[in-house]
């Protein structure tokens, strides 16, 4: 207790000196912060305690009031002092962290104050470590450009890094003019490294390499900026050499994002153009659109209109996120922030739409491809009831995630529910997780599928994206079958090469592309039926490489192949939820497996249940489970054999009048556990 006492008098007498403080403002030449009276700050002159043993440094932040907007004023952010720019990586190579240590260091959020990984909101980002929304926050930063000190406003994308998620990095891109490319010193570059250079290097974008983690044992920056050089030609003495971690290295980034990235193009004096990059809803505003201001500028009040749609909408609230929403009554051109215009729902803030002032005549902007859906599953409610209640909790949940395309159908096995396009199967997966945590709503989803093209005789064109609404016996003769590809990008370590080739012809892949980024890694391109992939391919992959290989995968349109659907009847009924299309090679083994698998769910009735698999009317494979059988005999004590014979003809005649009459009901959790093996 003696030491704890002396040294906290200690601490004290040490920053007692440092007990005046300096207000900060905003001058009305912007050149440098002065007193406000009542929308100022006291901030510390160490305002920031560098990370480290003994690093010292000054954030050199412009500390603006955040209560209230008014003390921002943007009119001292011309497009020369603003950059807009994103972080990329591949999964789990820093983003978030990084992130953090840069809001921390612009003081835009205190250290130590709120949680981890500030940016990912969700609780589901949380539990699994991933971003899976894109995020931005404003950020105001002091620095000696060209001579002078000169304020800057800087706005910061944080971007998912999986595959399924990429939509929100190409979306997050068009905002900006440059972007961190974050690569793990330790992993060196992964698939998903490769993806995200190769969006931004195609949108133009200045590209700054950080190599991040550099504190872990392991890190090795020299092999990671070799690999930088021979994948991206990227020139080595560029790469920032970082750790989020401990802080090291980070007083380089923003004066590297500062210099190196271009300032926004967009012309002040010209008509109002903003760009559409996300929204989202909220209980008690509505929908909060997040605008990019590409030309002009937008004001509290202004009345707009939607290229896309041709509504007009008044602007009740503008503002920044910084990092969370605060109003400034303006958006100025270059500036990246929210608008909240009473749209009443998501669907009319189409993301990629070009929002301008109404009564003028404007260019659209490019905007974005739509959103391509990869995997479909059916959803339905655990209990029949519960049907509306899935029903409100998916619309809910769409408003935060458009990407999702949803349309009802019924199946005879599970009643009514719902057909849900996703962009990969992680992003079904997050999909589910969040309609359990955010609406309690309990589901059964069906085995993921991809769209199929059925092409006939007459000339007919059939997408199929649920089984079960393809013919098994079609009017007219089949003629040609597509499926959907993909072109798969592994890396891997160089001993798993062979088990990694094997996997990929199991899976019918087609290689591409195959050479060394190193003495120690292997990079490979493989086309890929898409089906072969959505169910168990990545964690196969994870498996046989003991965890080391990295996955990424792009859309290569539809090739043609042998496929079949499979039916699964029940006593010579079809069940519709169950069926599935397969190649025609696989189909044998597929039907033996599902049949041999439902033989161990379904409960054992009074009469004999016959499961087969069929491709149109021919049987492929069949299991037979056996009647729960009476001992009619029992109470025969010797007698006529004819007696005997009579009261088992009698059962008999029974079992097969119930097997025409009865049905077979699957219990929903063991239909549940098939089709999640399945």
């Amino acid at each position: 207790m003696v030491s704890l006492s002396r040294a906290s008098k200690t601490l004290k007498s040490k920053y007692a000196q440092f007990s005046h403080f300096i207000f900060i403002g905003r001058a009305n030449n912007g050149t440098a912060p002065v007193a406000n009276s009542c929308n100022s700050r006291l901030v510390s002159p160490y305002c920031q305690l560098g990370w480290g043993q003994n690093a010292f440094f000054c954030s050199h932040s412009c500390r603006h009031s955040i209560k209230d907007g008014s003390s921002i004023d943007l009119s001292q952010y011309p497009c020369d002092k603003i950059r807009n720019f994103s972080i990329i990586a591949h999964v789990d190579h820093g983003k978030s962290t990084l992130a953090d240590r840069l809001l921390e260091l612009t003081g835009t959020i205190r250290k130590g104050h709120g949680q981890p990984q500030y940016l990912d909101k969700l609780q589901v980002e949380r539990e699994r470590g991933i971003t899976v929304k894109a995020q931005t926050a404003t950020m105001f930063h002091k620095h000696n450009f060209l001579g002078s000190d000169t304020y800057f406003l800087l706005n910061l994308i944080d971007t998912p890094g999986h595959v399924d998620f990429s939509y929100e990095v190409s979306r997050s891109l068009a905002a900006c003019q440059g972007a961190l490319l974050v690569v793990d010193a330790a992993q060196g570059v992964q698939a998903q490294t490769v993806a995200n250079f190769y969006l931004a290097f195609e949108s133009n974008l200045a590209i700054i390499p950080v190599i991040n983690k550099i504190d872990q044992p392991t890190a090795d920056p020299d092999r990671v900026k070799a690999q930088l050089k021979s994948m991206f030609d990227l020139d080595p003495s560029d790469a920032l050499l970082t750790s989020a971690k401990t802080g090291q290295g980070l007083e380089k980034v923003l004066p590297a994002v500062i210099e190196r990235i271009p300032p926004p193009p967009g012309k002040s004096n010209s008509p109002l153009r903003m760009l559409l990059l996300d929204s989202y809803y909220d209980e008690y505003k509505g929908v909060i659109c997040h605008v990019a201001v590409v030309d002009g500028a937008v004001r509290k009040g202004d009345k707009i209109s939607s290229a896309a749609t041709g509504r007009s909408y008044e602007i009740s609230d503008v503002g920044i996120m910084h990092p969370e929403l605060i109003p400034t009554g303006v958006l100025l051109t270059g500036q990246v922030g929210y608008v909240v215009s009473g749209m009443r729902s998501t669907k009319e803030a189409r993301v990629g739409d070009t929002l301008h002032h109404c009564r003028s005549t404007v260019e659209p902007l490019p905007g974005f491809k739509p959103a391509k859906h990869m995997v479909f599953s059916g959803l339905y409610p655990a209990d029949g009831s519960d049907f509306e209640a899935l029903n409100h909790a998916i619309e809910r949940l769409m408003c935060n995630d458009a990407s999702v395309s949803v349309t009802k159908e019924t199946s005879s096995a599970l009643g009514m529910g719902f057909r849900c396009g996703f962009l990969g199967l992680l992003h079904m997966d997050v999909f589910h997780q969040r309609l359990e945590q955010e609406h309690e709503a309990h589901v059964i989803s069906t085995v993921p599928t991809v769209p199929y093209i059925f092409e006939y005789s007459d000339g007919s064109k059939l997408i199929v994206q649920n089984p079960a609404t393809l013919p098994s016996n079609p009017k007219h003769r089949l003629t040609a079958c597509l499926e959907p590809t993909v072109v798969a990008t592994i890396i891997i370590p160089s001993e798993y090469v062979g088990s990694v080739i094997t996997l990929c012809s199991e899976r019918r892949g087609e290689q591409l592309e195959y050479s060394f980024i190193d003495s120690q890694r292997a990079f490979m391109k493989y086309r890929l039926p898409l089906r072969e992939i959505v169910v168990d391919f990545y964690n196969e992959l994870k498996s046989i490489t003991s965890g080391y290989a990295s996955f990424d995968y792009e859309d290569a349109g539809y090739q043609t192949s042998d496929l079949v659907k499979l039916d699964v009847l029940l006593n010579g009924q079809s069940v519709d939820a169950m069926a599935t299309i397969v190649h025609k090679s696989k189909a044998q083994r597929v039907g033996r497996e599902l049949v041999e698998k439902l033989k161990k769910f379904i409960d054992r009735q009074m009469f004999e249940i016959t499961i087969q698999a069929a491709i149109g009317s021919k049987v492929i494979a069949r299991e037979t489970l056996s009647a729960m059988r009476k001992n009619v005999l029992a109470k025969c004590y010797g007698g006529d054999v004819t007696r005997k014979r009579k009261l088992l003809e009698k059962q008999k005649e029974g079992k097969r009048r119930m097997k025409r009459v009865g049905s077979v009901d699957i219990p929903q959790e063991a239909f549940h556990e098939l089709l999640k093996s399945s």
